[in-house]
């Protein structure tokens, strides 16, 4: 593994995936090659990442390569140093997450994005949910915040949701320029 490349090797399979699926491919399995796959999974990252980036780009334009690798960036990271590269052998339960019309102290989406960031982090999301979709984007952009920057928080109070609401909170009540 080439620590110092990781932002050129990433930025290259993300730009393969966008190509792929602006060509109509379809499938996550079939976007990269076995050392792709291997480069990916030794970031503690998989294909269906990639996919979901490169689908939801070519349809909105958005996430970006630089936002996708800035969230990946904290991803490995945890991935790296926490979990000392070896993968978690958990999956989140989808129907485990609140529904997307919860809120918690007024806030809409928050209380589905607090767990589903979690499982992003360690690795544990299913191939039918992405960290930064849609719903995710647009609690990102109504509350100004960068979603790396949100995944990293939930990293760094990983057992307090109080402390990510509180935040979350007092980024509402900033202003913005």
């Amino acid at each position: 593994m080439n620590h110092y490349d990781f932002t050129r090797d990433f930025r290259a399979v993300y730009d393969r995936a966008v190509a792929l699926y602006a060509q109509g491919r379809r499938g996550a399995g079939t976007f990269f090659d076995a050392g792709q796959r291997a480069f990916l999974a030794s970031n503690g990252l998989t294909a269906q990442h990639l996919y979901d980036y490169a689908e939801d780009f070519c349809g909105d334009g958005d996430p970006d390569c630089d936002q996708a690798l800035a969230i990946e960036l904290v991803r490995r990271d945890y991935f790296l140093n926490v979990q000392g590269a070896k993968p978690s052998p958990l999956v989140l339960a989808e129907e485990s997450l609140p529904a997307k019309s919860e809120t918690v102290e007024g806030i809409g989406w928050l209380p589905r994005l607090i767990p589903k960031a979690r499982a992003k982090l360690r690795g544990e999301l299913p191939p039918s949910l992405m960290y930064c979709c849609g719903g995710d984007r647009r609690f990102f952009r109504d509350h100004d915040i960068l979603p790396a920057e949100f995944l990293s928080r939930v990293w760094r109070h990983e057992h307090d949701d109080q402390d990510v609401i509180d935040w979350v909170i007092r980024r509402l009540g900033a202003p913005r320029g």
